[in-house]
């Protein structure tokens, strides 16, 4: 099962990162890939099991991700893929922020699991890694 993960130093206080990446319908605001977003059955965004289903921008192909986790204490949330024109299957990811201390920046962790066809590997990860890292790249600016 390949597994990816990314971090990143991001140049904001902990609770301003944490206050845009807690609400699990805000990609749209932040993630460059994302064009938008809603949380099906008018569930709030912060419930477990929610589903955001979004838009991407330029190819306009939607994805649907479940809310599994979401802890204000560890400042993270886990969620699934349900529904995506990627290629993986049996998708959970992590978000997890940390306070530097020395600096007032936060640290930025994404990590997943997935499966993906045989041979399919080495380019399934690659794409995932590049979310992660255009999504962190980003959130300073939101």
């Amino acid at each position: 099962m390949p597994e990816v993960y990314v971090s990143s130093i991001i140049d904001a206080p902990l609770e301003n990162v944490w206050e845009v990446l807690r609400d699990f319908n805000a990609l749209p605001q932040w993630h460059p890939l994302v064009a938008a977003s809603k949380i099906e059955d008018g569930l709030a965004a912060d419930a477990i099991g929610c589903v955001r289903n979004f838009q991407l921008t330029g190819s306009g192909d939607t994805i649907r991700e479940q809310l599994l986790a979401l802890s204000d204490v560890e400042h993270s949330c886990t969620y699934s893929i349900l529904e995506a024109p990627l290629p993986v299957s049996n998708y959970v990811a992590t978000v997890r922020l940390r306070r530097i201390t020395a600096t007032g920046q936060t640290f930025g962790e994404w990590q997943s699991k997935f499966e993906t066809d045989p041979g399919e590997e080495d380019s399934a990860c690659a794409l995932v890694k590049s979310i992660y890292e255009d999504g962190f790249a980003s959130i300073t600016n939101s």
